[in-house]
């Protein structure tokens, strides 16, 4: 039978010191009734005993797999839940209530299948080793009971063999407990066994120093990356900026412009190539010594469950109340921030849900602006602005990008005008690179690119400008 018994933990040390004395005790058992009563007594023992243990072990490790996928439900389901909460607004864009409440029924379903399996697989150990022991104890007493009639035993010694017996059973049954609990419990930390498991896509090397920040000169040598072999990301890629200058990346979605900004960042190890800072391979340096002094302004931000204060603390976790409300106004979002009826202290909610797209965008400007950067990387950092605040904030980032070595991943290419130096990259290559003038000189792949934005522009401006008279004459 299985027993759970309060406030005992399972470990190592306590189950050597239970099984010893159990292991003890059925041996000086078996020779004792051997010796004393007769070979069948300490037959029946060892038979018992020895059924017990198989059986239980056995049955402990059959019902693993039930645990394991009742942990998996567990997970499913958990999952469906968090996953349907954090994306809220996608469900009910699409009306999709019923469909997630359905799905996550299900899930539930499916978990409270898997836990009847385990329970009942529990039930079935437990009334299997009751069995073990009663037949064990009836065919004891029973050959007792014919000795005592056979005047071979006194009736004490019946009493003396049952009351042994049940004595020798009770430690059986904290061992199939702890065996029960330390079965469960590696099934329970298989998943975090395999995280211990997986191998670091990115590693320091053995002795690797700490980066040497002196100019902030970057250079690109031949680089060659993929995420997948065989399709290649960016091939023979090579390029370099000088301290304090800007590079802007263009190019058609899919031409490796981010995947420039990750591997500088060190997300992956390039494949083929070098990267430097200041002739300094970034793979040779720790990766923590490298991302202290860059700044990231993703193109998808997203902010943690807290006030807005610590969302832009972020970037440096000891700055004061005033380094952060500097670092909002040079992102232009301080005003703002004040119009809130709890300002500063005000929670924004899952992923920043409660903030707009454009206050998303500003409050990781400022968390970029408040680390203070060396090198920053901007990954369309604009782009769910309008055109006003793009305008202060372009303005703004230019003032903290400043002497200081700045790439800038751009869509729009009227933002990157200014830039020192622009590359168009092209399904992995670059296949123009200069300024913004020269560029147009060309007319090449860029020019193209700018007649074409250009086109849009006025063609958007010329259909807002023929709604206002048509808004004011229904207005009349």
């Amino acid at each position: 039978m299985e027993l759970h018994p309060a406030g005992h933990h399972v470990c190592s040390p306590g189950l050597n010191v239970g099984i010893v004395p159990t292991i003890a005790d059925i041996v000086i058992s078996i020779v004792y009734f051997t010796s004393v009563f007769s070979a069948w007594f300490g037959l029946i023992i060892f038979v018992c005993m020895s059924l017990y243990l198989t059986l239980t072990i056995f049955i402990t490790e059959w019902r693993t797999k039930y645990r394991r996928d009742m942990n998996t439900r567990d997970n499913e389901a958990k999952s469906r839940a968090v996953d349907s909460l954090l994306n809220f607004e996608t469900v009910k864009y699409y009306n999709a209530e019923s469909y997630e409440v359905n799905r996550f029924n299900n899930a539930i379903v499916k978990y409270q299948v898997s836990e009847w399996k385990v329970s009942a697989s529990l039930g079935l150990l437990n009334q299997t080793q009751n069995l073990v022991i009663g037949l064990g104890l009836l065919a004891g007493s029973l050959l007792c009971a014919y000795f005592v009639t056979e005047n071979k035993l006194q009736v004490g010694d019946f009493v003396l063999f049952g009351t042994y017996i049940i004595q020798l059973y009770t430690p059986l049954n904290w061992f199939g407990t702890y065996y029960r609990m330390i079965q469960n419990s590696f099934v329970d930390m298989e998943n975090m066994f395999e995280l211990f498991h997986e191998e670091q896509e990115v590693k320091d090397v053995v002795n690797a120093s700490d980066l040497r920040l002196e100019a902030g000169r970057i250079e690109f040598e031949n680089v060659h990356f993929s995420y997948i072999d065989g399709k290649e990301i960016l091939q023979d890629v090579s390029f370099s900026v000088m301290p304090g200058q800007t590079l802007a990346l263009v190019g058609p979605s899919g031409s490796g412009k981010s995947t420039i900004i990750r591997l500088l960042f060190r997300f992956y190890d390039v494949r083929g190539g070098c990267i430097r800072i200041d002739g300094q391979d970034i793979s040779q340096v720790k990766q923590a010594s490298l991302r202290a002094h860059i700044g990231v302004v993703p193109q998808d931000t997203v902010l943690f469950n807290d006030t807005i204060a610590n969302n832009i603390r972020y970037g440096r976790t000891l700055a004061t109340d005033q380094e952060v409300q500097e670092a909002a106004r040079a992102a232009d979002i301080h005003d703002r921030i004040l119009s809130f009826p709890d300002g500063y202290n005000t929670q924004v909610g899952e992923r920043g849900l409660k903030l707009s797209g454009g206050e998303k965008q500003r409050v990781a400007i400022a968390r970029t602006i408040l680390k203070g950067p060396h090198i920053i990387l901007l990954d369309e950092a604009t782009s769910a602005l309008d055109t006003e605040t793009e305008r202060n904030i372009q303005a703004s980032l230019a003032k903290v990008c400043a002497h200081r070595t700045t790439i800038v991943v751009a869509h729009r290419l009227s933002t990157v005008v200014g830039a020192d130096q622009i590359l168009v990259l092209k399904d992995g290559h670059i296949v123009e690179r200069g300024r913004h003038e020269e560029l147009l000189q060309k007319g090449g792949v860029y020019a193209g690119m700018w007649l074409q934005q250009q086109t849009r522009d006025d063609s958007e401006s010329k259909e807002h400008s023929t709604e206002k008279p048509q808004s004011s004459k229904k207005a009349s």
